[in-house]
């Protein structure tokens, strides 16, 4: 069956009844060599398991099962369990499980489906929960390679952008905490069926076998990235003491001590100068509990 062939899909999806959900973010991906391409970036070989985050009719995954040894693919929509049957139906090395990406345990998955493999994570994330499940992933810290997602091109814009510049977010700085973001290539919006009103890009995130900077406090680390970008035409002094509930008159110290200028704003930070702030922050924290 051609699943990039917009009659074939749609006799295939009318066959089982199926309506597509704008609650779930539904685009299949209907253009024949993005998923070649996106399977052969993703940096699998024939050593490799993936875990694939919303097959949909299976376009992707087809693609993945041809270079990966093991394919598990985790789809919330009960509703295209039968289609997969259907349009995968030579399964051997693909796996089909029913579940939230934003609550199954992925070490649990890897530690029983992938013995002995490198492991990648490949999926076209919906739009809606773009954000959630890329930092799902990362905090999880799952062993894994990489992770190779298609998201809204403004999405893959604030997330590839250099920490430290005017397009840099609190995702860009989370994200390059625990990986080497880059963007492969866009996907024009004409791509998928139905077409959404943006365009696409295909990320990776290059997993860091250790973080480029060294904080004590990783959940302070996240409270002050979120803090700090929570209102980002505020100085970053203003942001934090309303964002962390720190009185401004001992914030000023605290960074001032560190030399960190209070009238600079999230977005002009180094990913070392979150370091020396969240260090700090951790420090006085400790100090006022003891």
């Amino acid at each position: 069956m051609n699943l990039t062939d917009i009659s074939s899909v749609r006799a295939l999806l009318h066959r089982h009844g199926f309506t597509f959900s704008k609650a779930l973010g539904q685009n299949f991906l209907i253009n024949p060599s993005v998923c070649p391409k996106m399977a052969e970036m993703s940096g699998i070989d024939g050593n490799s398991g993936v875990i694939e985050i919303g097959p949909g009719i299976g376009v992707l995954t087809a693609e993945l099962a041809k270079i990966a040894k093991k394919t598990v693919a985790i789809e919330l929509d009960k509703r295209l369990l039968p289609v997969l049957e259907e349009t995968l139906p030579d399964r051997a090395g693909i796996e089909v499980i029913n579940a939230d990406a934003l609550k199954i345990d992925f070490h649990k998955l890897i530690s029983e489906k992938f013995t002995g493999l490198d492991v990648f994570v490949c999926a076209n994330l919906p739009y809606y929960i773009t954000s959630p499940v890329i930092m799902h992933l990362l905090e999880s810290r799952l062993p894994v390679k990489a992770i190779t997602v298609m998201v809204q091109k403004e999405a893959a814009a604030r997330i590839c952008a250099p920490v430290g510049t005017r397009l840099s977010g609190a995702i860009t700085v989370s994200v390059n905490y625990f990986s080497s973001p880059e963007k492969l290539f866009d996907v024009s919006r004409g791509s998928f069926m139905p077409s959404p009103n943006v365009d696409s890009s295909v990320i990776r995130f290059n997993i860091h076998d250790k973080p480029p900077i060294d904080v004590k406090n990783e959940k302070m680390l996240a409270k002050t990235i979120k803090a700090a970008f929570s209102q980002r035409r505020k100085t970053l002094l203003n942001s934090l003491s309303s964002g962390l509930g720190i009185p401004k008159g001992d914030l000023n110290d605290i960074l001032k001590s560190i030399g960190i200028d209070i009238l600079l704003r999230a977005e002009q930070l180094s990913l070392t100068q979150f370091e020396t702030i969240v260090n700090a922050l951790d420090s006085a924290a400790t100090q006022k509990q003891s």
